[in-house]
């Protein structure tokens, strides 16, 4: 079906989802069924009980009969349904026996998927081009719902989702696995799914998150077990890593702003042209958004970074700023989101795109010896 004529709810890939389709469909039929009945009677009584018909309203003052009858149908209707929707709550909130566990973190303005069991966690960022946004390109079908690292499950397994936030409310949600649960920070909320054929399944934020709430889409791609299995396998072997692996890192301490880091000597330095081609990728796919590809940023919340005071001042600032944020404003800490190498590159990107070309070079060395 085309999907612009798609009205009713997905029965969606799960059994949850199949569970919530049969009872919206029951409901909705229980509802058809008394709509028919009451606005029946109501037609009915417009035109051959109306005045113009020679008809003359009945006097009466109460029936007993009628208060009983009116209350008491409705209330076993109620009860009636009350029974399966209580059976699909208490399935929906059965999380024993799972085969893998997830933990879903929301940041403003992403994804972080946690693989407890395998020991893999990355971060999934909006992958639709700002051309597109802007207008300056046809939009392709998963406008605003592409990302550049999907989460990765195997079908006829028992996935838990643990939910949760780093920053604001949010909210997860999938409608083809028929999971939605709020990423409140400080709580773990729980979901589960089961998915019965591969394929691709897209959701988004659906709680108001901030100003670019629309940018953090959900991919979720189902495949064999023997190919998760391979993918797992890649991701520990370091064959492919299509995101980051995020260690945790023992408290940054970043010199003061007098103080000259330097970078060991040993082994090979990049060079700027290297570190602002990666620095160029890890901008536009994660601080563009706030600050845009041109550097000019949205004040007074997101600032410019062109020609700012922290990307011309002193490297231990600018460093110590993106690795541990801005207490009090909406600039995030990045020490735990981005590696050794990708903060460099961003920072050596800041600090000489746009015109700022201050000609510093940070290696990735500099970065692994702030975490220490």
């Amino acid at each position: 079906m085309n999907p612009s004529l798609q009205l009713n709810l997905t029965e969606g890939v799960t059994p949850i989802s199949h569970d919530i389709y049969s009872l919206h469909m029951t409901v909705i039929w229980v509802c058809v069924a008394i709509g028919i009945v009451v606005f029946g009677t109501l037609i009915h009584s417009i035109i051959y009980y109306r005045k113009s018909n020679g008809k003359a309203p009945a006097v009466f003052h109460e029936k007993l009969w009628l208060e009983v009858t009116w209350t008491v149908i409705p209330t076993l209707i109620l009860i009636a349904l009350a029974i399966p929707g209580t059976r699909v709550l208490m399935h929906m909130d059965n999380y024993e026996a799972s085969d893998i566990t997830i933990k879903v973190t929301a940041y403003q303005w992403k994804w972080r998927y946690e693989y407890l069991d395998q020991g893999i966690n990355f971060f999934s960022n909006l992958a639709t081009s700002f051309d597109e946004r802007n207008g300056k390109i046809a939009k392709n079908i998963n406008y605003l719902r592409e990302v550049d690292h999907p989460l990765i499950v195997p079908i006829h397994k028992k996935i838990r989702f643990l939910v949760t936030s780093n920053d604001v409310l949010h909210s997860f949600w999938v409608p083809d696995l028929g999971v939605k649960r709020e990423a409140v920070p400080g709580f773990i909320n729980e979901s589960w799914a089961r998915i019965n054929r591969p394929g691709t399944y897209r959701g988004q934020c659906t709680e108001l998150c901030g100003v670019n709430h629309a940018f953090m889409p959900i991919v979720v791609k189902a495949v064999s077990e023997k190919e998760f299995n391979d993918w797992i396998t890649q991701q520990k072997g370091g064959i492919v890593i299509p995101a980051p692996a995020i260690a945790t890192p023992a408290p940054v301490t970043v010199p003061s702003a007098a103080t000259t880091i330097t970078a060991p000597t040993s082994g090979t330095k990049k060079t700027l042209e290297e570190q602002m081609k990666q620095g160029e990728q890890i901008f536009l796919t994660t601080c563009a958004v706030c600050h845009k590809p041109d550097g000019t940023g949205m004040p007074p919340t997101y600032p410019a970074l062109k020609g700012d005071k922290t990307t011309l001042g002193p490297l231990n600032t600018h460093i110590d700023t993106v690795m541990n944020g801005h207490p009090g404003t909406a600039m995030q800490a990045f020490k735990d989101q981005f590696n050794d190498e990708e903060l460099a590159g961003v920072i050596t990107y800041e600090r000489n795109a746009w015109g700022n070309n201050k000609g510093d070079i940070v290696q990735p060395e500099q970065i692994a010896a702030l975490r220490k």
